[in-house]
This record gives C-alpha cells, sequence and structure tokens, in this order.
C-alpha cells in the first residue's frame, strides 16, 4: 500500500507545520476569504465527515492541520464513497459530505425527506485518470475505445483487442493491443463510478439505444479502494482502470496515465489541460455541509472557514489534485459567507 504511506508521510509532515505555526502564533482568524490559520486552539467539538474517496486526503490533510492547532476537536474522516456518504448525509448522520461529483437528483430528495438543508461548496478540481500498465504500448485512448473496454456491450470481452470491432463502430482509435483484459474499477458506490458514467459511457450507450441505467459492462472486479485500482495497473500487464487524479499522480511511473482523445486529439491529464478544458474528462469536487449541523455544532463553522482559507485550500495541490479557477474561487468563498454568516 505504498499510496497509503504517501497519505500519512503528507499528513505527518502537515501536522508538523502547524504545530510550528501554533508555536510561533498566528495573527490570523481561520476565516474562508483568502487568510491562512486555524484558529490557535479556541475550538472544541467534534465533526463527522464521511463520503467520497476521492476527496478523502484533501479531507484528511485539513482535518490533520486543524486539529494540530486546535487539539480540543475531534475529526472522523471517513471514504466509502460519495453514493455512500449521501446515504448517511441525508439521514443527518454526519455533518460534512466529501463529493466526487454533484449531488444527484434522487440525493436530493432523500435529503428533503430527511429534513436535512445543505450548503455545496466547490473546493479543487480532477482530471479523473484512466491508468494502466506501463508496459502497455498504448498511450492514448479516445473515449470511444473507453467505451469498448467499458461499456454495456464489452459484457465478455476479455483481451484489449477483441474490443476493436466495437471500438471502430463508436468512433474509437482501434488499434488495441492484444493483451488480456483485467479492468478493476470503482462500483457505484463511488462518485468516480458516477462522473465516467457521464463524461464516457452514457452518451454513447443512449445514441445506441442502450439502458441508460445499465451502462456499464458488470462483469469487471469492483473496488471501492483507489490503492487496489493502482495495484491492479501496477502489476497486471493488461490491467485496465480509472481514479482521481490524485492517486495516480502519487503513483508516479508505476502506472501509465492514459492520454484521452475526445475528438479533438489526445490530451494527457494535467492541471493545465484541465484549466484550459481540453481535457475531455474533468470534473470538480465538493464538499456539502449540513445546515442544521453548523447551526448546532460550534466546530463546523471554523472549519470549514479553516478549508476555504488559502491554507486550507493548498491541501488540494499538496495531495495533487488541482485548485480552483478564481471564478469558481471566488463563488465558493461568497456562499460560504453568505450562508454561514462568516
Amino acid at each position: 500500500m505504498r499510496n497509503r504511506r504517501k497519505w500519512l508521510v503528507l499528513l505527518a509532515a502537515a501536522a508538523s507545520l502547524s504545530l510550528v505555526a501554533a508555536a510561533c502564533g498566528g495573527d490570523d482568524d481561520g476565516g474562508g476569504t483568502g487568510t491562512t490559520g486555524a484558529t490557535g486552539g479556541a475550538v472544541s467539538g467534534s465533526l463527522n465527515i464521511s463520503g467520497s474517496s476521492t476527496v478523502e486526503p484533501i479531507t484528511s490533510l485539513n482535518a490533520e492541520k486543524f486539529q494540530s492547532a486546535n487539539p480540543d476537536v475531534q475529526i472522523a474522516v471517513d471514504g466509502p464513497g460519495t453514493s455512500d456518504g449521501f446515504e448517511l448525509f441525508c439521514n443527518g448522520e454526519t455533518d460534512i459530505q466529501d463529493a466526487s461529483r454533484a449531488i444527484s437528483e434522487d440525493e436530493v430528495t432523500a435529503c428533503q425527506e430527511g429534513g436535512v438543508e445543505y450548503i455545496e461548496l466547490a473546493i479543487a478540481q480532477d482530471a479523473l485518470t484512466v491508468v494502466g500498465n506501463p508496459a502497455n504500448p498504448l498511450d492514448c485512448l479516445a473515449v470511444g475505445d473507453l467505451y469498448a473496454l467499458f461499456g454495456p456491450e464489452s459484457q465478455g470481452i476479455d483481451n484489449w483487442s477483441d474490443a476493436n470491432d466495437l471500438a471502430s463502430e463508436v468512433g474509437g482509435n482501434a488499434g488495441l493491443p492484444d493483451l488480456p483484459l483485467t479492468i478493476v474499477a470503482p462500483g457505484e458506490e463511488s462518485g468516480t463510478y458516477g462522473s465516467f458514467i457521464d463524461l464516457v459511457t452514457k452518451p454513447i450507450a443512449e445514441e445506441r439505444g442502450e439502458d441508460p441505467d445499465d451502462v456499464l459492462r458488470p462483469d469487471y472486479q469492483i473496488s471501492a479502494d483507489d490503492n487496489v485500482i493502482i495495484e491492479n495497473a501496477e502489476g497486471t500487464e493488461g490491467g485496465l482502470g480509472f481514479v482521481g487524479y490524485s492517486y495516480a499522480q502519487n503513483a508516479g511511473g508505476d502506472v501509465k496515465e492514459f492520454q484521452v482523445d475526445g475528438g479533438d486529439g489526445c490530451v494527457e491529464p494535467s492541471a493545465d489541460n484541465v484549466n484550459n478544458g481540453t481535457y475531455a474528462i474533468s470534473r470538480l469536487l465538493y464538499i456539502y455541509v449540513n445546515k442544521e449541523k453548523l447551526a448546532s455544532n460550534p466546530a463546523v463553522q471554523p472549519f470549514v472557514d479553516f478549508y476555504l482559507s488559502d491554507e486550507g485550500l493548498a491541501s488540494v495541490t499538496d495531495v495533487q489534485y488541482i485548485a480552483l479557477p478564481e471564478d469558481i474561487l471566488a463563488t465558493t468563498r461568497s456562499t460560504w459567507s453568505s450562508e454561514s454568516g462568516a
């Protein structure tokens, strides 16, 4: 679990830096509009945060930073997946929800039925990254190739090359190699799963008359642990999966990050290509704050204030996700300020 060890190193480093800052004294109030401190020990209580495994590294690092300056606060961060997290959140069981996609219509209804009002805050960008083994001779996969490998019509295909005919039909580049195909990828509990469907397979499936509720092949290995997906790509010559950008970046050269051709040529996943709009499968990452918990739990507002401060948002790039552009960041901070009274 090399990736997990990297998260622990990052968290330990953040804790040490925050302790140094606290010891030296700070002049920051912990606000969410460009300030940098974590309130300096004035906060107590507990926070329960769940949801996306993609967002979990950002929130975990911020929890470590915040707790270092506020040792009387206990923060639990879990990453069972965006969908599983929303089930807890809409039942009122968590204070904050990490999400790698926007809340769905069904989840909006569930929150309404559960009496949960919330504040939606974009906190980062992500280049959803298709990963394989470095020995794979391909460097680029068209969206049509991805549909032919992952989509509902690919059930039973167990060699990359067997997907070539379907790839040609749906606008792929084809030329897929003669390699055993071993897919490990997220399941329905994951926002990454939902994002991949929305960005890759669903548009083609709908054009071809496939069931819109069944747009990934059912016969791949599901893992809620992004590290298992990375390990399959590292260790299997024909391995294939998709993860958040941070997990691929932290794997380094042990996995191949495929370029994606969305119709205008091959584009690698990168911060620049997300920011300039050329990477075809990028997305926003979010946190959702329960309004009742904001009013009743004194730890919620200072933690979110810190999360949206310069120091808190530095965690986005610390764990190798992509910072928000200035216009979206301004909207996030304005929304929080108006909704929370900060």
